[in-house]
């Protein structure tokens, strides 16, 4: 199943999760130390996803 298979609410949780992983990699003193390149890409492939069904979220501050 793909992106577009998952519930709003799943899509949404999925792009929050990564946004928090950013957020602790920012904490711990470095960019991108826990997250990688894969990551930034699942979570554009995301926000694309979001955007086409027009829900609310807020950026990822990379």
């Amino acid at each position: 199943m793909g992106i577009e298979g998952l519930s709003d609410e799943s899509v949404l949780r999925l792009y929050e999760n990564i946004k928090q992983q950013v957020s602790a990699d920012n904490f711990n003193g470095g960019r991108h130390r826990l997250i990688g390149e894969a990551a930034k890409q699942q979570a554009e492939r995301l926000r694309e996803e979001i955007d086409r069904r027009r829900l609310r979220y807020s950026p990822i501050d990379w």
